[in-house]
């Protein structure tokens, strides 16, 4: 699995959450972008390239 078929996957998990329980957006929110920006720093992490 590549970033590019967990994001979908992520996104539409989050978006149900945020319907049933709306009180929780600021930490889905929170979580997605963490995730996402580590996933894409991934790869530059450990080559040291930017």
């Amino acid at each position: 699995m590549n970033v590019l078929t967990i994001q979908p996957i992520i996104a539409l998990i989050a978006g149900i959450l945020i319907l049933i329980f709306p009180r929780i957006l600021n930490y889905v929110v929170a979580l997605y972008l963490i995730l996402f920006g580590i996933l894409g720093l991934w790869p530059s992490l450990f080559t040291g390239g930017a």
